[in-house]
C-alpha cells in the first residue's frame, strides 16, 4: 500500500552541528537529540544539546528525547532546554501527558511504544489521546538494564501496522531501519514518518553516503 502523501524522515542521535546541517540540507523534516540514557548511543550533554538546537531553523522539528519517568522532571527539562517536541521513551509513572500538555503548550508530545508483542497495540491505543504522535521503537524497557532506543533491531511490522491502523494520531516508525528496507517499511506500515539513528551512521557519526541513500529509499516510495 502507497503511503498517504510524502513521509517524514527524523534523524536521530544528532551530536554536532555539523550533523545537524548535514541532515537538514539532505531533506530533514525533524532532528531527534538524546539526553541521558541508561543504555544506547547517541547522548550527547544538555549544556551541547541546547546548542546544537538552537540553531536549527524554524521548520524542523527538535525531538528531545527523555528517559525521564515523572511529568515534573520531563517539565523542567523542556524548558531549560527549549526544544519543540518531547519524546518520552519510557513509560510515565508520576504526573500524566495531560499535565504534560497543560504545562507546555505549544510543544508536541510523542510517546514511544517499544513493539514487543501484542500488549503493544493496546498500550498505544490506550496512550494515543494523550498525546500528539506515537514513535514505534524496538526497545525493551523490561530489562535490567533497559533498551530504549537506538537498538539498531527491527520488530514486527505487522503489529506496526495494527496499531497505526488503530490510532488516530501520527506515527512514526523507528527501529533497525536503512537504506537498504525503509521503503519495505514504509510499504508495510505507512506510517506518517520513519526515524533513524544507526541506519545512518558509521563508527558513530552521520554518514552522508549513507544518509543520502536512505533519503533516496524514502523519496522513492513516494514517487513509484
Amino acid at each position: 500500500m502507497k503511503p498517504v502523501g510524502r513521509t517524514r524522515v527524523k534523524i536521530c542521535c544528532i551530536g554536532t552541528t555539523d550533523e545537524a546541517w548535514m541532515a537538514i540540507r539532505h531533506g530533514a523534516n525533524a532532528l531527534g537529540f538524546v539526553s541521558q540514557m541508561p543504555s544506547g548511543p547517541g547522548v550527547v550533554p544538555e549544556d551541547t544539546l541546547r546548542r546544537i538546537a538552537s540553531a536549527v531553523p524554524p521548520g524542523v522539528a527538535t525531538f528531545l528525547l527523555t528517559s525521564r519517568q515523572d511529568a515534573t522532571g520531563i517539565i523542567n527539562q523542556q524548558r531549560k532546554l527549549r526544544l519543540n517536541t518531547v519524546q518520552i521513551v519510557d513509560r510515565l509513572l508520576a504526573g500524566s501527558h495531560r499535565d504534560l500538555k497543560r504545562a507546555l503548550p505549544g510543544v508536541a508530545i510523542v510517546q514511544v511504544i517499544h513493539v514487543t508483542g501484542e500488549r503493544s497495540v493496546a498500550e498505544a491505543v490506550a496512550i494515543a489521546q494523550d498525546v500528539d504522535a506515537i514513535l514505534l521503537d524496538s526497545g525493551n524497557p523490561e530489562l535490567a538494564v533497559k533498551e530504549l532506543g537506538g537498538t539498531g533491531r527491527v520488530h514486527d511490522w505487522s503489529v506496526s501496522r495494527r496499531i497505526r491502523e488503530a490510532v488516530e494520531v501520527p506515527v512514526w516508525l523507528a527501529g533497525g531501519l536503512n537504506s537498504d528496507n525503509v521503503a519495505e517499511a514504509i510499504e508495510a506500515v505507512s506510517p506518517f514518518g520513519v526515524d533513524v539513528c544507526s541506519g545512518v551512521r558509521t563508527d558513530g557519526a552521520l554518514d552522508e553516503q549513507k544518509l543520502t541513500a536512505f533519503m533516496q529509499a524514502v523519496e522513492r516510495t513516494y514517487h513509484r
